[in-house]
C-alpha cells in the first residue's frame, strides 16, 4: 500500500488523520510522539490513512505499527480537525482526524514506527499525563461512550 500523498508540512489540502481509542481494564493506551508535530507529547496511536485504504483498517494498522498491538475497531468516536501555523501565520500543518474505540485482539505492547514510548494509563495518570486538550476532549467523549471507563 502507497503513504499518503502530500507533503506534512505546509501541505496544499488537509490530510486525513485516524487514532485508537483503545481501552482494557479501565486504562487507555498511549503513545509518546517521536516525530514532528507534538514530539515528546502523549497522544492517541494513530497516523494518517493510506490511498486505498479503509478509515478503520488504517487505525488497526497505525495501533498496530505504534504500539504492537492487533485491535478491533469499533464506533467512531470524534471528529475533530489539528491546524498547526507557523511563526508567520502559515498553516505548516493541518489534519483532519478521526477517533475509533478500539478493544484488544491480540500482540504484545511495544513502542515501535514513530512512537518513543507506549504504556496503559490509568485515570489519574491521564490527570498528571499534561495531555493536549484535543486527546483530553477525545476521551472525554470516549469516556461518555464506553460508559465511564475511568471510574472501571
Amino acid at each position: 500500500m502507497k503513504r499518503a500523498a502530500g507533503r506534512r508540512r505546509y501541505p496544499a489540502a488537509p490530510l486525513v488523520g485516524v487514532a485508537g481509542v483503545v481501552v482494557r481494564e479501565g486504562k487507555v493506551l498511549l503513545i509518546k510522539r517521536g516525530k514532528d508535530p507534538g514530539r515528546g507529547e502523549w497522544n492517541l496511536p494513530g497516523g494518517l490513512v493510506e490511498v486505498g485504504e479503509t478509515l478503520r483498517d488504517a487505525v488497526a494498522r497505525e495501533v498496530r505499527e505504534e504500539t504492537g498491538l492487533t485491535v478491533a475497531v469499533g464506533d467512531l468516536v470524534a471528529v475533530g480537525d489539528r491546524i498547526i501555523r507557523d511563526e508567520k501565520g502559515r498553516v505548516q500543518y493541518h489534519y483532519v482526524l478521526l477517533d475509533y474505540l478500539c478493544t484488544v485482539e491480540g500482540g504484545a505492547l511495544r513502542s515501535a514506527s514513530d512512537a518513543e514510548e507506549a504504556c496503559w494509563m490509568t485515570p489519574r495518570e491521564l490527570e498528571e499525563a499534561g495531555l493536549p486538550e484535543p486527546v483530553r476532549e477525545v476521551l472525554e467523549k470516549a469516556e461518555r461512550k464506553t460508559r465511564g471507563f475511568r471510574g472501571a
